[in-house]
Protein backbone atom coordinates (compact mmCIF):
# COMPACT_ATOMS: atom_id res chain seq x y z
CA UNK A 1 0.00 0.00 0.00
CA UNK A 2 1.38 3.29 -0.88
CA UNK A 3 2.18 5.81 2.11
CA UNK A 4 0.92 9.25 1.06
CA UNK A 5 1.44 12.65 2.19
CA UNK A 6 0.32 16.20 1.72
CA UNK A 7 2.51 18.96 0.31
CA UNK A 8 1.72 22.67 -0.25
CA UNK A 9 3.50 23.70 -3.54
CA UNK A 10 5.28 26.75 -3.56
CA UNK A 11 7.91 27.95 -5.01
CA UNK A 12 11.37 27.79 -3.60
CA UNK A 13 13.90 30.13 -2.44
CA UNK A 14 11.60 33.05 -3.70
CA UNK A 15 12.97 36.57 -2.65
CA UNK A 16 11.64 37.91 0.30
CA UNK A 17 9.14 40.72 -0.83
CA UNK A 18 8.09 38.09 -3.86
CA UNK A 19 7.40 35.77 -1.41
CA UNK A 20 5.07 37.91 0.24
CA UNK A 21 3.03 39.12 -2.94
CA UNK A 22 2.49 35.05 -3.73
CA UNK A 23 1.12 34.34 -0.34
CA UNK A 24 -2.36 34.58 0.65
CA UNK A 25 -3.26 37.40 2.76
CA UNK A 26 -3.17 37.13 6.93
CA UNK A 27 -5.71 37.32 8.34
CA UNK A 28 -6.86 40.42 9.71
CA UNK A 29 -8.43 41.57 12.83
CA UNK A 30 -11.63 42.64 11.43
CA UNK A 31 -11.96 39.54 9.05
CA UNK A 32 -15.48 37.83 8.66
CA UNK A 33 -16.30 34.13 8.66
CA UNK A 34 -16.93 34.66 4.76
CA UNK A 35 -13.51 36.37 4.10
CA UNK A 36 -11.66 33.37 6.31
CA UNK A 37 -13.18 30.68 3.97
CA UNK A 38 -12.51 32.51 0.66
CA UNK A 39 -9.08 32.88 1.93
CA UNK A 40 -7.83 29.89 2.89
CA UNK A 41 -9.49 28.64 -0.03
CA UNK A 42 -6.54 30.92 -1.94
CA UNK A 43 -4.07 28.56 -0.27
CA UNK A 44 -1.82 26.53 -3.05
CA UNK A 45 -3.75 23.23 -3.11
CA UNK A 46 -1.62 20.11 -2.11
CA UNK A 47 0.34 17.75 -4.34
CA UNK A 48 0.85 14.27 -3.05
CA UNK A 49 4.45 12.97 -2.05
CA UNK A 50 5.52 9.73 -0.69
CA UNK A 51 8.09 9.18 2.34
CA UNK A 52 7.93 6.02 3.91
CA UNK A 53 10.69 6.03 6.83
CA UNK A 54 8.17 9.37 7.87
CA UNK A 55 5.02 7.40 7.80
CA UNK A 56 6.55 4.55 10.04
CA UNK A 57 8.49 7.08 12.50
CA UNK A 58 4.50 9.07 12.72
CA UNK A 59 2.94 5.30 13.11
CA UNK A 60 6.08 3.67 15.45
CA UNK A 61 4.26 1.34 18.48
CA UNK A 62 7.05 3.27 20.65
CA UNK A 63 5.11 6.69 20.53
CA UNK A 64 2.76 7.05 23.67
CA UNK A 65 -1.05 6.69 23.04
CA UNK A 66 -0.94 10.10 24.57
CA UNK A 67 1.06 11.43 21.75
CA UNK A 68 -1.18 9.65 19.15
CA UNK A 69 -3.94 10.93 20.50
CA UNK A 70 -2.99 14.19 19.37
CA UNK A 71 -2.00 13.80 15.83
CA UNK A 72 -5.64 15.18 14.98
CA UNK A 73 -4.71 18.03 16.04
CA UNK A 74 -1.11 18.53 14.84
CA UNK A 75 -0.95 16.61 12.59
CA UNK A 76 2.60 15.16 12.16
CA UNK A 77 3.04 13.38 8.60
CA UNK A 78 1.51 16.39 6.74
CA UNK A 79 3.33 19.58 8.75
CA UNK A 80 6.85 17.80 8.38
CA UNK A 81 6.54 16.98 4.73
CA UNK A 82 5.23 20.28 4.03
CA UNK A 83 8.29 21.53 6.19
CA UNK A 84 10.23 19.59 3.70
CA UNK A 85 11.72 17.10 6.04
CA UNK A 86 13.94 14.88 3.45
CA UNK A 87 15.97 11.27 4.19
CA UNK A 88 19.56 11.53 6.24
CA UNK A 89 18.69 15.70 6.93
CA UNK A 90 20.32 17.26 10.13
CA UNK A 91 17.67 18.43 12.10
CA UNK A 92 17.83 20.83 14.57
CA UNK A 93 14.66 21.06 17.38
CA UNK A 94 14.49 24.15 19.36
CA UNK A 95 13.35 23.78 23.13
CA UNK A 96 11.39 20.54 23.00
CA UNK A 97 10.58 19.88 26.31
CA UNK A 98 10.23 17.37 28.56
CA UNK A 99 7.38 15.54 26.75
CA UNK A 100 9.66 15.31 23.55
CA UNK A 101 6.31 15.12 21.39
CA UNK A 102 7.94 16.28 17.92
CA UNK A 103 11.47 14.58 18.99
CA UNK A 104 9.48 11.27 19.15
CA UNK A 105 9.08 11.17 15.14
CA UNK A 106 12.25 13.39 14.61
CA UNK A 107 15.04 11.06 16.09
CA UNK A 108 13.68 7.72 15.42
CA UNK A 109 13.54 9.43 11.73
CA UNK A 110 17.48 10.39 11.61
CA UNK A 111 18.26 7.14 12.94
CA UNK A 112 15.92 4.98 9.84
CA UNK A 113 17.43 7.46 6.96
CA UNK A 114 20.93 8.29 8.58
CA UNK A 115 20.45 11.59 9.07
CA UNK A 116 20.48 13.34 12.39
CA UNK A 117 18.89 15.00 15.31
CA UNK A 118 19.84 17.48 17.80
CA UNK A 119 17.84 18.80 20.75
CA UNK A 120 19.11 22.40 21.64
CA UNK A 121 17.56 23.86 25.29
CA UNK A 122 19.97 27.16 24.91
CA UNK A 123 20.73 28.43 21.87
CA UNK A 124 22.41 31.07 22.61
CA UNK A 125 25.05 28.57 24.34
CA UNK A 126 25.34 26.05 21.10
CA UNK A 127 22.94 24.89 18.16
CA UNK A 128 24.72 21.50 19.00
CA UNK A 129 26.18 21.53 14.65
CA UNK A 130 28.65 23.60 13.31
CA UNK A 131 27.83 26.37 11.45
CA UNK A 132 25.96 26.05 8.14
CA UNK A 133 25.10 22.34 9.07
CA UNK A 134 21.71 22.22 9.29
CA UNK A 135 19.34 21.20 7.42
CA UNK A 136 16.30 21.92 9.24
CA UNK A 137 15.13 24.09 12.58
CA UNK A 138 12.31 23.34 13.73
CA UNK A 139 9.99 25.57 16.38
CA UNK A 140 7.32 24.54 17.95
CA UNK A 141 5.05 26.79 20.22
CA UNK A 142 7.97 28.77 21.40
CA UNK A 143 7.50 32.56 20.52
CA UNK A 144 5.41 33.43 22.88
CA UNK A 145 8.17 32.82 25.90
CA UNK A 146 10.45 34.35 23.85
CA UNK A 147 8.82 37.52 23.24
CA UNK A 148 8.31 37.88 26.70
CA UNK A 149 12.08 37.81 27.42
CA UNK A 150 13.32 39.58 24.60
CA UNK A 151 14.86 36.29 22.92
CA UNK A 152 13.43 36.22 19.67
CA UNK A 153 15.95 38.51 17.75
CA UNK A 154 19.41 36.95 18.93
CA UNK A 155 17.82 33.39 19.09
CA UNK A 156 16.68 33.87 15.02
CA UNK A 157 20.29 35.42 14.57
CA UNK A 158 21.98 31.55 16.33
CA UNK A 159 19.62 29.85 14.08
CA UNK A 160 20.37 31.97 10.74
CA UNK A 161 23.78 31.03 11.52
CA UNK A 162 23.27 27.35 12.24
CA UNK A 163 21.45 26.64 8.51
CA UNK A 164 23.15 25.45 5.48
CA UNK A 165 22.09 27.86 2.26
CA UNK A 166 18.49 26.74 1.47
CA UNK A 167 17.56 25.55 4.84
CA UNK A 168 14.51 25.75 6.18
CA UNK A 169 13.36 27.33 8.97
CA UNK A 170 10.03 25.24 10.32
CA UNK A 171 7.64 27.18 12.45
CA UNK A 172 4.39 25.79 14.45
CA UNK A 173 2.76 29.09 16.82
CA UNK A 174 -0.24 29.48 18.39
CA UNK A 175 -2.04 32.30 16.60
CA UNK A 176 -3.57 35.51 17.63
CA UNK A 177 -5.88 37.66 15.21
CA UNK A 178 -3.43 39.53 13.11
CA UNK A 179 -2.73 43.44 13.98
CA UNK A 180 -2.56 42.61 17.84
CA UNK A 181 0.18 44.51 19.79
CA UNK A 182 2.17 40.82 20.50
CA UNK A 183 3.14 42.28 24.01
CA UNK A 184 -0.69 41.63 25.09
CA UNK A 185 -0.97 38.58 23.06
CA UNK A 186 2.35 36.41 24.19
CA UNK A 187 1.03 36.20 27.87
CA UNK A 188 -1.83 34.44 26.88
CA UNK A 189 0.22 32.07 24.65
CA UNK A 190 -0.73 33.61 21.28
CA UNK A 191 1.62 35.33 18.31
CA UNK A 192 0.22 37.46 15.13
CA UNK A 193 1.49 35.66 12.43
CA UNK A 194 2.76 39.20 10.87
CA UNK A 195 4.98 39.29 13.74
CA UNK A 196 6.39 36.27 12.99
CA UNK A 197 6.82 36.71 9.56
CA UNK A 198 8.85 40.22 10.07
CA UNK A 199 11.08 38.62 12.93
CA UNK A 200 12.15 35.87 10.60
CA UNK A 201 12.83 38.00 7.28
CA UNK A 202 14.82 41.01 9.91
CA UNK A 203 17.10 38.51 10.75
CA UNK A 204 17.87 37.31 6.63
CA UNK A 205 14.72 34.60 6.32
CA UNK A 206 12.81 34.30 3.18
CA UNK A 207 9.17 33.34 3.85
CA UNK A 208 9.06 30.47 1.55
CA UNK A 209 5.24 29.05 2.31
CA UNK A 210 2.61 29.13 4.78
CA UNK A 211 0.11 26.62 5.20
CA UNK A 212 -3.19 26.25 7.04
CA UNK A 213 -2.73 22.30 8.01
CA UNK A 214 -2.86 23.28 11.38
CA UNK A 215 -5.83 26.24 11.27
CA UNK A 216 -8.76 25.55 14.37
CA UNK A 217 -11.48 27.76 13.64
CA UNK A 218 -13.37 27.04 16.74
CA UNK A 219 -10.88 28.55 18.80
CA UNK A 220 -11.63 32.23 19.39
CA UNK A 221 -8.29 33.00 21.75
CA UNK A 222 -10.23 34.52 24.46
CA UNK A 223 -9.87 31.60 27.40
CA UNK A 224 -9.84 32.35 31.02
CA UNK A 225 -6.33 30.68 31.45
CA UNK A 226 -4.74 31.89 27.97
CA UNK A 227 -4.14 29.08 25.65
CA UNK A 228 -3.32 26.38 28.43
CA UNK A 229 -7.04 26.16 28.82
CA UNK A 230 -7.09 24.46 25.93
CA UNK A 231 -5.98 20.75 25.40
CA UNK A 232 -3.43 18.96 26.46
CA UNK A 233 -2.63 21.08 29.64
CA UNK A 234 -6.37 21.92 29.98
CA UNK A 235 -5.44 24.39 32.93
CA UNK A 236 -8.80 25.05 34.66
CA UNK A 237 -8.39 27.34 37.87
CA UNK A 238 -6.21 30.06 38.33
CA UNK A 239 -2.55 29.74 38.67
CA UNK A 240 -0.01 31.29 41.46
CA UNK A 241 1.34 34.81 40.59
CA UNK A 242 -0.66 35.26 37.14
CA UNK A 243 -2.44 38.41 37.00
CA UNK A 244 -3.68 37.35 33.76
CA UNK A 245 -5.72 34.44 34.74
CA UNK A 246 -9.72 34.81 35.29
CA UNK A 247 -9.94 34.60 39.47
CA UNK A 248 -12.24 31.47 39.45
CA UNK A 249 -11.72 27.96 38.14
CA UNK A 250 -13.80 26.59 35.17
CA UNK A 251 -17.17 24.77 35.89
CA UNK A 252 -17.63 21.33 34.71
CA UNK A 253 -19.71 23.12 31.71
CA UNK A 254 -17.08 25.56 30.58
CA UNK A 255 -14.23 23.09 31.08
CA UNK A 256 -16.33 20.42 28.36
CA UNK A 257 -17.10 23.62 25.65
CA UNK A 258 -13.13 24.45 26.05
CA UNK A 259 -12.50 20.84 25.56
CA UNK A 260 -14.55 20.52 22.47
CA UNK A 261 -12.52 23.42 20.89
CA UNK A 262 -9.31 20.95 20.74
CA UNK A 263 -6.09 22.26 20.32
CA UNK A 264 -5.34 26.12 19.30
CA UNK A 265 -5.61 27.65 16.23
CA UNK A 266 -1.97 27.42 14.58
CA UNK A 267 -0.05 29.27 11.95
CA UNK A 268 2.38 26.90 10.26
CA UNK A 269 5.27 28.73 8.20
CA UNK A 270 8.26 27.77 5.95
CA UNK A 271 11.04 29.83 6.35
CA UNK A 272 14.21 29.80 3.92
CA UNK A 273 18.06 30.88 4.42
CA UNK A 274 18.88 32.52 0.85
CA UNK A 275 21.57 30.65 -0.89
Amino acid sequence: MRLLALVMTTALALPALAAAQSLPALPTLNESATERTVRRAAMTPPVLQEDTALQAAVGSDARSAADVARDVHRRPFETLTFWGLTPGSTVVEIEPGRAGWWSAILQPYAEATNGRYVAVNRPLESMGVEDGTADMIVVARAFHNWHRAGRTEPYLAAFFKALKPGGVLAVEQHRSVDGLNPDVTAPTGYMPESHIIRAAQAAGFVLDARSELNANPKDDRDHPFGVWTLPPVRTSAPRANNANDRPTPLTEAERAEYDAIGESDRMTLRFRKPG
